[in-house]
């Protein structure tokens, strides 16, 4: 599954998309448990797990880090065995290629007593450091530095800590909870991030043997335990790639069930297309939405959890571009996140960009151009604007796309989509 850069969709508009599309395992969880497996020694088999291009980057530094690991694709399984004692040391390509590497930072340091970790990439949507990481591995006792181009953490013995945090950065949560549960004493995380992902690690953190309070709510109590053993657990459904096709039915005027993902994980987003004129269903496993006519106009202003997702503003931003109305849509996570709103320019949205926010009035069709995709979710969203355009539209750098979408054109097409994926001997110039 290794990227293939020059590869660009296709995509022709004005099908209304019609069908059942099933949600495999989140992005924003699997690649956490994966590392949760350096925490104990022996076998943790992980099921539902999606197809995305993030998960062999993931395998290679678990890998390099002394795990041996498979991968079962069209099972959905992956299979990680620890060694008793990991290299502490994941100073590899595949780290720089993808934010979500730094998660190996807490269970190396908590597993190892040391931590070297190249500072990652990932998507061009804004700065996101590392200093709330830095800060509450220090808190528990670590020395953590700068250096080379890699974050280095080190410490003795880790010991608990009162942690409150000035965000509730997922990432920050997530590296400081998997570094406390092997600590001495106990740990209270304040203002911590509460997200589903979050909640699906702390689950199999618990599975391992970490005794762990609050889980979901802003205040977790991590209590140390001596060690931890391996687990056998299921990824959460991905509610980005739900509310991605929930979006998608409203653009298009269409009828889409989505099934995979508990539907309370996106209340906000719901209420928000039932407000654009959407039908909404809820089901135990999933939900239903039907939009008949054009979409209303709605704003939209990005929060942490329990709030709007600024992974799916880029989609705000294309249901904005097609309603009828005008829209504001506020930024509040990523300043820089409303860099791909040019490609939506370019296909005929009447948007403009006023600091964090994004004034939108809505076009009955837009038309199709020659757009690049910076990100995942813009990507993901350009996708959706391009199915709403005259036309057809050539998308390209779609390797974003597969960082966290699996099989995308596939599924686009049995709802009735109109695209394919083709392979170009030149990028065109931009």
């Amino acid at each position: 599954m290794d990227p293939v850069v020059n590869d660009s969709f296709l995509v022709t508009g004005g099908t209304r998309l019609s069908g059942e599309v099933a949600v495999s395992g989140a992005k924003n969880s699997v690649l956490k448990l994966m590392a949760a497996a350096l925490l104990a020694e022996g076998t943790t088999v992980l099921d539902n797990c999606p197809r995305i291009q993030d998960v062999p980057l993931m395998i290679e530094v678990l890998r390099g880090l002394g795990c041996e690991v498979t991968w079962e694709e069209d099972q959905g399984r992956i299979t990680i065995t620890t060694p008793a004692q990991p290299s502490s040391e994941a100073n590899f390509e595949a780290v720089r290629q993808f934010r979500a590497s730094v998660c190996v930072l807490g269970p190396l340091v908590s597993r190892t007593g040391k931590a070297i970790v190249a500072l990652p990439g990932g998507d061009a949507i804004g700065s996101r450091p590392l200093d709330m990481h830095q800060s509450g591995l220090e808190a528990l006792g670590a020395e953590t530095s700068i250096s080379h181009g890699c974050l280095v953490a080190q410490a003795g013995d880790l010991h608990g800590a009162h942690i409150k945090l000035a965000f509730p950065s997922v990432g920050a949560t997530e590296n400081i909870v998997t570094a406390a549960v092997l600590a001495q004493g106990t740990t209270v995380l304040e203002n911590a991030a509460c997200e589903p992902e979050v909640v699906d690690l702390c689950t199999i953190l618990q599975q391992m043997g970490a005794q762990i309070e609050g889980v979901g709510e802003s205040t977790v109590t991590v209590h140390g335990v001596e060690s931890m053993h391996p687990a056998h657990h299921r990824v959460v459904g991905d509610r980005i790639v739900a509310a991605t096709w929930a979006f998608a039915a409203s653009m298009t005027r269409g009828d889409i069930r989505v099934t995979g993902i508990n539907p309370d994980y996106l209340n906000v987003v719901l209420m928000k297309l039932q407000a654009a004129g959407a039908e909404i269903t809820r089901e135990d496993d999933g939900f239903r939405v039907v939009q008949r006519d054009r979409p209303n106009a709605v704003n939209f202003q990005t929060l942490p959890y329990p709030g709007f997702p600024t992974d799916l503003q880029p989609m705000a931003i294309g249901l904005a571009a097609v309603a009828e109305g005008d829209s504001l849509v506020t930024e509040n996570v990523f300043e820089a996140r409303f860099r791909f709103v040019d490609e939506m320019v370019r296909l005929g949205a009447d948007a403009y960009i006023d600091g964090h926010h994004a004034v939108i009035r809505g076009v009955e069709r837009l038309s199709s151009a020659p757009v690049w995709s910076s990100d995942i979710r813009a990507g993901a969203a350009l996708v959706l604007a391009a199915l709403v355009a005259d036309g057809a539209t050539e998308i390209h750098d779609v390797y974003h796309i597969d960082r966290g979408y699996p099989d995308m054109v596939a599924q686009l097409q049995e709802l009735g989509g109109q695209i394919e994926r083709v392979s170009i001997a030149e990028e065109p110039t931009r």
